[in-house]
């Protein structure tokens, strides 16, 4: 390859040429990457669909537990269908990005009701599966079958993208258009499973997004932006945005008995289709939710929490805990509308928002306020 400071580079150079680029990533692949995952022994669609689902905006050791408690629960796809939703939030608490888990059950549904439980082997086919796009249906049959087709997940596009000294966000339609011609020109007719594997260990573990190890990296010699010095310049960071605050009460509503009361959230939204402590306006009074809603008898707010921010994708949310306690459970209005009393002492397996389940974990080690 020329060396980096020889190409042009308005529109991202035209860099190393295909043959010589797979060969260099496929060779450091032998030697380097990695290759006894999990997912990785008998790479099945369905092992490698769920690991690469789990994969999205999450590093690999942190998934690998979840991952391997979850493939014992539902080694196959049509287990994982027949299960309950909440059986499948419940293995995914703490693992966030939920939509994740919901779409894996609906498309697990899907495989059930429409492929005979079977993966199936088309692109088009897994592509049109629910929480399945056109990268990871990529990765899927590659990684799984063989088969040739381009990924552009998050760790290509940095490696791509500083390779080749791609500007702009790769939110941007045209960037990502580019990146994707890079993908489809660059990805070999053979070995493209070890390819694609290859192209995302470079990503997570030599092409990092901070502090790059440039000089392990085999194409250091024809990089853009490594020649140049700038490849964290690549790929160029969504603009900022000012995420807006929202404000919420969390009901902490305790029996005589230590129980709390939880409300399953709705299918979709945050949290969606988790159990979370009862969510009211921040102005809203707490003892009127309790009689409207018949939880109990004798309701009193004996308690205010420090407050507790969780921040998502799109907004800020500050959580005020109030703790309320009844004299006497009510007799009707819990189990039928989508409420449960949970003993935090002795938890079941139920899918808890991650804010909750730490609320109600340190509420169980100490009896009172967490």
């Amino acid at each position: 390859m020329r060396p980096a400071q020889s190409r042009s580079s308005s529109a991202g150079g035209p860099g190393p040429g295909a043959p010589d680029f797979a060969d260099r990533v496929l060779a450091w692949h032998d030697r380097h990457g990695r290759k006894d995952l999990p997912w990785q022994r008998d790479p099945t669609p369905y092992r490698v669909w769920v690991s690469e689902i789990m994969l999205q905006q999450t590093q690999v050791q942190t998934v690998i537990p979840y991952y391997e408690r979850f493939l014992a629960r539902f080694p196959d796809a049509v287990t994982l269908a027949e299960a309950p939703l909440d059986a499948v939030l419940h293995l995914w608490s703490g693992l966030g990005y939920y939509a994740r888990a919901r779409n894996l059950h609906r498309a697990a549904q899907s495989l059930r009701d429409h492929h005979g439980g079977r993966f199936p082997e088309t692109f088009a086919d897994v592509a049109a599966l629910p929480g399945v796009g056109r990268s990871t249906a990529g990765a899927i049959l590659s990684l799984a079958l063989g088969q040739r087709h381009p990924i552009l997940d998050g760790n290509v596009t940095r490696v791509l993208a500083r390779c080749f000294a791609v500007k702009g966000w790769p939110g941007k339609a045209e960037v990502a258009r580019r990146l994707w011609t890079l993908a489809e020109s660059l990805t070999p007719h053979d070995r493209a499973g070890a390819y694609n594997q290859a192209m995302m260990d470079l990503g997570a573990t030599v092409c990092t997004r901070t502090r790059p190890a440039c000089p392990l990296c085999p194409l250091v010699d024809g990089c853009i932006a490594s020649g140049r010095g700038t490849p964290a310049a690549y790929p160029e960071r969504k603009p900022a945005a000012v995420l807006p605050l929202r404000t919420t009460q969390l009901l902490v509503v305790r029996d005589a008995d230590g129980r709390v009361l939880l409300e399953q959230r709705p299918p979709t939204g945050i949290w969606g289709g988790l159990w979370s402590l009862p969510q009211i306006e921040a102005g809203a009074d707490p003892v009127a939710w309790c009689e409207a809603r018949r939880v109990g008898e004798g309701a009193r707010v004996v308690g205010h929490w420090p407050a507790r921010r969780h921040t998502f994708s799109h907004f800020h949310l500050d959580m005020r805990p109030v703790e309320i306690r009844l004299e006497r459970v009510g007799l009707g209005g819990v189990e039928e509308a989508g409420r449960v009393w949970y003993n935090p002492a002795a938890p079941d397996a139920r899918g808890l928002a991650a804010p909750v389940r730490r609320m109600l974990a340190a509420l169980a080690g100490n009896g009172g306020e967490p």
